[in-house]
């Protein structure tokens, strides 16, 4: 038997009885790092870029700027200390031409491998240097004997530092021949003209000289379009098999009964419903009320709803959850809702109250800034049942929270939040043996190519249209030069009434939800406005502000501020005490004050476009006119163009989403959904959607055909990747 312990003697130092554990290598450290842990992982980490070593030519046949392969002698391997430290040397073909190569980065084994009189392959791109062509950093080896060319283009992969091309090369291949490639898809299920995975990846990794670099490049060979089905039908059947799990598990029915507390609520309201909302309510309401009666419970219980709401900024998703909750609370379950900064979740505790207390409905509020005796109170309340409704942060899914019966688990801006956050929140029912049921909320609508992959497991609810009454906000592009001309349409509003806001830009989001504060800038805080350096800082600009704007009350806004402090910023902005509030991303969600008629928004092209998006719905809220100003600093990058034009060119959120997925591609746009699960790495969204409908398709017929097989594939592409899409 393995020995567990060491014997007194072992303890005192014998270095006999010390097991032995052999260091992984930088290379292999290097590849972990990269996700290639599995033959498979490694034989699908497929090229970057291919180098044509299949060929040789002639020096005299270079020309400037041209790439190619030459072969020589060294003549001459000297350091020169000129303006800097560099390696020239002279290389000679057989006809007597010479080339230059330059190396200023250099290590003692170059100057071993092209020592005078070595024979050497070199390959670069050509340049016209002082004395002719020349080659710098060119990438070479010594040629002993009669060593043929490369039969097929050599691939050059994604790597690191410590992870040399030769020895990815020689750990691909190995890969290549241990590695289990047997198809699993049916052949009646692959779309025509497709080749064999196996045939895929040899020809990828090792294509023909003859090999179309075009077809390789823009991902047209049917080698890729292999690939790229292969990818999305595992992505489709992770999906469907969270939701065909889901199925199996129980959640508690609710009962949608006449007269109920969401009656009462609709009732009460100071509004009426718009028909999308309507519509929406109606999808949740029959999800909540769903019986399953083959659960072996009779019909108490009901598959777990998995709904994603998404809506336009201000389209009135939260009086849909208040309906929800209405439901659940009626049923005698518990409802949490969690958002991810204080702020919005302030902004739904005080609406829930103003709603749902009058009904008799009690509320408890939870966040990190809640302590002591406060807390504890609202704790024995959550546990003991006497909430009906729970509102906070993070601070919802902490151990010490104990819910008596939580049936509805309410996630705003769901992609603001990891899975193990998500899935901490419905592991709160585990007692009862049950699942709440799950109502993820997003401002930010998802596309349709983005809802058939990435949600393909959730049923979507959308609000499409606005409440009546809401002015279209104007969308205006300054440069940073017309700063005071802004400052000067500030108090014209100012002097009418109105609120602004003036929204600074930051460098990284903290834990706590909201972002960190660029560092000051180093130079006089006494400069002129108009004068600021690259990144303006939020606390320089409510100062300049506050001068620019004598008499006016100027606020200031940001996540370093304590949690009582925002909050009474925030209040004495909503009561109208303040007139302009100089803030970071805080205010980007959840914020409603209706006579808010101005958005600045600083070197808006730092932005992302649903940021962006988000930030301008704070404005045009009400009744009144409202402006949204992007100021940026010139030049911009095509990013910083295509985001601006299209701020500048529609407010409606959807096109808005259709526009940011095609800049930022889907692995940013989902934000937390996939954790760091890169499911798509192949595929585009935009130009793979045939592959995608057949992927889909192929993927509803295995799971009920062919289970085994649609296991091992999900397995091959996704490992453990596939737990993330649980939540």
């Amino acid at each position: 038997m393995p020995r567990t312990a060491l014997t007194p003697t072992e303890a005192r130092g014998s270095v006999a009885a010390a097991p032995v554990v052999k260091a992984k290598s930088a290379p292999l450290r290097a590849m972990e790092k990269l996700g290639l842990r599995r033959d498979i992982d490694i034989a699908l980490h497929v090229p970057l870029r291919y180098e044509d070593e299949t060929r040789l030519i002639a020096i005299a046949e270079l020309h400037d700027g041209v790439t190619a392969q030459v072969e020589g002698v060294v003549q001459r391997c000297e350091i020169q200390l000129r303006n800097r430290r560099q390696l020239l040397v002279t290389l000679a073909d057989d006809a007597g031409d010479t080339l230059l190569l330059r190396f200023l980065h250099f290590y003692p084994s170059h100057q071993k491998t092209l020592a005078e009189g070595r024979r050497v392959r070199v390959r670069g791109e050509a340049r016209g240097g002082f004395f002719g062509l020349e080659m710098v950093h060119p990438s070479f080896k010594a040629i002993d004997g009669d060593v043929p060319l490369a039969t097929s283009l050599t691939p050059v992969y994604p790597t690191s530092a410590s992870l040399p091309q030769a020895y990815l090369r020689r750990a691909v291949a190995s890969a290549l021949n241990r590695v289990d490639l047997s198809e699993n898809v049916p052949a009646e299920l692959l779309p025509p003209g497709i080749t064999t995975l196996r045939d895929a990846l040899r020809w990828l990794h090792h294509p023909p000289a003859d090999a179309a670099l075009a077809a390789l490049e823009d991902r047209s060979h049917p080698a890729w379009q292999r690939l790229k089905f292969e990818e999305l039908l595992a992505q489709q059947l992770s999906q469907l098999q969270a939701k065909c799990e889901r199925a199996q598990q129980c959640a508690p029915r609710f009962r949608v009964t006449a007269g109920g507390l969401q009656d009462k609520l609709l009732t009460a309201l100071p509004f009426s419903l718009t028909g999308a909302q309507r519509r929406v309510a109606e999808e949740i309401a029959a999800d909540l009320q769903r019986a399953r009666p083959d659960s072996g419970r009779g019909a108490q219980t009901s598959v777990p709803m998995h709904r994603l709401l998404q809506g336009d900024v201000g389209s009135g998703k939260t009086v849909v959850a208040a309906l929800a909750a209405a439901i659940a609370i009626h049923n005698g379950w518990q409802c949490a809702l969690m958002a991810p900064t204080e702020i919005l979740a302030d902004q739904h505790f005080r609406k829930l109250v103003d709603w749902l207390e009058p009904l008799g409905i009690t509320t408890a509020w939870l966040t990190g800034s809640r302590k002591g005796r406060g807390r504890r109170e609202m704790l024995e309340r959550v546990a003991s049942g006497e909430a009906g409704l729970v509102v906070g942060t993070h601070a919802v899914i902490q151990d010490d929270v104990q819910f008596a019966k939580l049936g509805l688990a309410i996630v705003d801006e769901q992609h603001r939040f990891g899975v193990a956050q998500r899935l901490a929140l419905r592991s709160k029912l585990e007692r009862h043996a049950l699942e709440p049921h799950l109502l993820m909320m997003s401002a930010t609508p998802i596309p349709r190519t983005l809802a058939m992959t990435m949600y393909a497991d959730l049923d979507i609810s959308t609000i499409d249209e606005l409440p009546p009454g809401r002015t279209p906000i104007v969308t205006k592009l300054f440069a940073d030069g017309k700063r005071e001309a802004v400052v000067a349409r500030i108090r014209d509003e100012v002097a009418h009434g109105k609120q602004v806001y003036w929204v600074c830009p930051l460098i990284e989001e903290s834990a706590e939800g909201d972002a960190t504060l660029i560092k000051n800038d180093t130079r006089s805080s006494k400069r002129p406005f108009g004068e600021r350096p690259d990144l303006q800082n939020v606390i320089d600009t409510h100062q300049k502000l506050t001068e620019a704007l004598p008499g006016v009350g100027v606020g200031l806004l940001h996540g370093r501020m304590k949690a009582a402090d925002k909050a009474a910023m925030m209040a004495r902005f909503t009561v109208g005490e303040l007139s302009v509030l100089v803030a970071t991303t805080v205010i980007e969600v959840g914020v409603d004050v209706p006579n808010a008629s101005l958005m600045v928004i600083e070197h808006a092209e730092r932005f992302g476009l649903s940021q962006l998006h988000q930030l301008r719905g704070r404005v045009g809220r009400g009744s009144v006119a409202s402006v949204c100003v992007l100021l940026y600093a010139a030049p911009l990058s095509d990013t910083g163009k295509a985001r601006l034009k299209a701020m500048a060119e529609t407010t409606d959120g959807f096109e808005i989403a259709r526009r940011d997925l095609a800049i930022r591609g889907p692995g940013e746009f989902l934000g937390a959904r996939q954790s760091g699960a890169a499911l798509l790495r192949f595929a585009d969204l935009n130009d793979d959607l045939h592959l995608l409908h057949a992927a889909r398709a192929a993927a509803e017929v295995m799971l009920k055909a062919h289970p085994d097989a649609a296991e091992r594939q999900v397995l091959r592409w996704l490992g453990s990747k596939a737990d993330y899409l649980k939540a």
